[in-house]
């Protein structure tokens, strides 16, 4: 069983760096808190404690808005400037004792599958900064990252920007209107055309093309077996797509 040996709340971001590199003990960070999983490592380790550091401001960029990561979820369900179906969709994220404190930053770093904010914010073209030692950012494609969790280590998750234009429309499927969703579909009408993500799916939400959900291999449970998932995902797609004025 690990053991939990320390606790820090750095005041900086070079601080809360320096704590991350550390090889030894390691450092699990925490931002709101409500999810804390140190159970996988065998080793001793220290929690970082992310929430004194600031993040947490809203900015609009042109059509991008940058979104801090350690926003609370009720504060991002409230901004005027965030896109009405990412509002709508961040207010679906558990209930608002858990919303009141979770993060955007957090919910990036956890990628739970059946997070549908996390599937707006692909079709949204989310892109994550991420804070490196000795100054430097790397963004990356929200997409990319949560394909590769690796790419977190040995940095922060700072903020991440989007698109804040462009009609977009969300469908879920759950065993109760409140409940989590088995599977949901979410898009976005762009340029090129619709941006489609769904949940429920494989180990994070992903984005997906509407001829290659046959192909996908999503797990099954006691709310659904795979061949359910798939037959949700292909319908939840074409309803999107009709709000979205789209053939399906």
């Amino acid at each position: 069983m690990q053991t939990l040996v320390g606790y820090h709340r750095p005041g900086s971001l070079e601080e809360a760096l320096e704590l991350v590199k550390r090889g030894h003990p390691r450092s699990v960070l925490v931002a709101g808190g409500t999810s804390l999983n140190i159970s996988r490592f065998s080793e001793p380790v220290e929690i970082v404690d992310l929430q004194a550091i600031g993040w947490d401001q809203i900015r609009a960029e042109g059509p991008n808005l940058e979104i801090g990561a350690m926003t609370r979820l009720t504060d991002l369900a409230a901004h005027p400037s965030v896109p009405e179906l990412v509002r709508e969709l961040a207010q679906r994220e558990g209930p608002n004792t858990l919303r009141n404190v979770a993060t955007v930053g957090g919910t990036l770093a956890t990628g739970h599958p059946e997070s549908e904010l996390l599937a707006g914010l692909l079709v949204f073209e989310g892109r994550v900064a991420l804070a490196r030692p000795g100054g430097a950012t790397e963004m990356i494609p929200l997409d990319e990252l949560l394909a590769d969790r690796t790419r977190l280590q040995g940095s922060i998750i700072a903020a991440i920007r989007i698109e804040a234009d462009g009609p977009a429309a969300a469908a879920r499927t759950g065993r109760t209107p409140f409940d989590t969703s088995i599977v949901a579909a979410v898009g976005r009408r762009t340029a090129p055309g619709i941006r489609l993500a769904v949940t429920g799916m494989a180990a994070t939400p992903i984005l997906v093309e509407p001829e290659g959900v046959p192909d996908l291999d999503p797990p099954g449970d006691f709310r659904g077996s795979p061949e359910y998932r798939r037959h949700l995902a292909g319908t939840l797609i074409r309803r999107v797509m009709d709000q979205l004025g789209e053939e399906s």
